[in-house]
């Protein structure tokens, strides 16, 4: 019901929406005679203003056509390498590179945001990488026909995608997901599975919640598993594909990132309003392009949801030693031949310092030499795998760290 309501109230909005967006064309433009009148710049600037804070935000593009390897700028082609009814594994290719380039596989977190916020990980990874991510598909887009998707699931694409790239590849898991990876690759070496990854690089996850709990772990553990269950699961509309579908909304999830840091929001848009009006394209634009990012929203899996809630922030069940995945255990223990990186913000207010880190001793099992962590110093979430930080201080380290892994697994063969 919630779900049609907000579709209601959208539709209801457009209208005003458009004419938004045609006030602040009519005021601003310069082929338009409105735009030279004595208050043009306020009408406009309101009309964009109130355009943005109520307009529809689709998936962003990846806008990654070149990237500069070595002392040159390379043209990227972007491709569906795989396909499946969750998920679509994204290969960029750098065109005229014939020397071999580590495999990387970045496992994208599937939390709200679409993959593409990782754009800028991507984009420096494809320096020295050839790259891989995960694009995971809005669940209101998934068909019922299609079945459900669970933790468990998730868990097993990334095997799936693990078996399509082989044994060389190098997998980077960027928030939520350094739990399914982790796991993913446990029962990869449980099994002895020929194509576990070369290394492991798990950055800002919550692998073991109780360590520096945050206000998002509180969420989790103040409330019971019923209260998210009754009060955040809804079914998709009969506007979108997935119609029927149980999904934790993506609107509902944008309330919550809003609501983490209200008054930051508030005031960001207030300065948007004053960089109109002053004619600064340039930090109007910069504005434009990260809330672009950040309010397109897509739908979660109710049963992915849920699971994540249930299994990693209430049970523990990972670092306690209790995770099944189809029945079989999860043993961290079990990974004896790669190279594992952690890396987390100090700052960070969504996984707190520890929890990532935590990964090292639940994988007992691994060679003390081929173990390495990095807390980024004033980094907070984001700041790890974009940004500034990211691009002189993080990236330095895993690109030594994969080489690192790459020399050691061609003097062991």
């Amino acid at each position: 019901m919630l779900y049609d309501l907000h579709e209601w109230q959208r539709s209801m909005l457009a209208p005003l929406v458009n004419l938004s967006s045609q006030g602040s064309e009519l005021f601003s433009s310069p082929y338009s005679p409105w735009s030279y009148t004595p208050v043009s710049r306020q009408i406009a600037a309101g009309y964009e203003l109130l355009y943005r804070l109520g307009k529809e935000y689709e998936k962003p593009q990846w806008q990654i056509s070149e990237v500069k390897v070595g002392n040159k700028q390379v043209a990227v082609h972007e491709s569906t390498a795989l396909r499946l009814p969750f998920c679509q594994l994204v290969h960029f290719e750098r065109e005229g590179i014939t020397k071999p380039a580590p495999k990387m596989l970045v496992v994208a977190p599937m939390s709200g945001h679409h993959a593409t916020l990782l754009r800028d990980t991507v984009r420096t990874l494809l320096r020295d990488h050839d790259v891989y991510v995960t694009d995971w598909i809005d669940a209101r887009m998934v068909p019922l026909s299609a079945g459900s998707f669970h933790l468990n699931d998730y868990v097993r694409y990334v095997q799936h995608f693990l078996h399509e790239l082989g044994p060389e590849t190098h997998v980077i898991a960027v928030c939520q997901p350094t739990v399914p990876v982790l796991a993913a690759v446990s029962l990869m070496a449980a099994a002895r599975d020929a194509s576990q990854p070369r290394s492991m690089i798990l950055m800002g996850g919550p692998i073991d919640p109780r360590q520096s709990p945050t206000a998002v772990n509180s969420l989790a553990t103040t409330k019971p598993y019923s209260w998210f269950e009754n009060n955040l699961i809804h079914r998709v509309p009969p506007r979108y594909a997935g119609v029927g579908r149980k999904v934790y909304p993506g609107f509902l999830q944008h309330t919550g990132f809003i609501s983490m840091n209200p008054d930051r929001h508030m005031m960001s848009h207030y300065e948007f309003y004053q960089h109109l009006l002053k004619g600064d394209d340039e930090d109007a634009e910069a504005h434009r392009r990260f809330y672009d990012e950040y309010n397109a929203v897509m739908d979660m899996s109710a049963e992915f949801y849920l699971d994540t809630i249930k299994t990693v922030f209430q049970e523990y069940a990972l670092p306690r030693g209790l995770w099944e995945v189809d029945n079989i255990a999860v043993q961290p223990e079990k990974i004896q031949n790669l190279h594992l990186l952690t890396i987390e913000g100090e700052l960070d207010d969504i996984s707190g310092l520890g929890q990532t880190q935590a990964a090292h001793k639940l994988c007992s099992g691994l060679n003390e030499a081929h173990k390495q962590h990095y807390t980024v110093g004033g980094a907070g979430h984001y700041g790890i795998f974009s940004g500034r930080r990211w691009r002189n201080q993080v990236y330095p380290k895993i690109r030594d760290f994969v080489q690192a892994a790459e020399a050691h697994a061609a003097k062991s063969a």
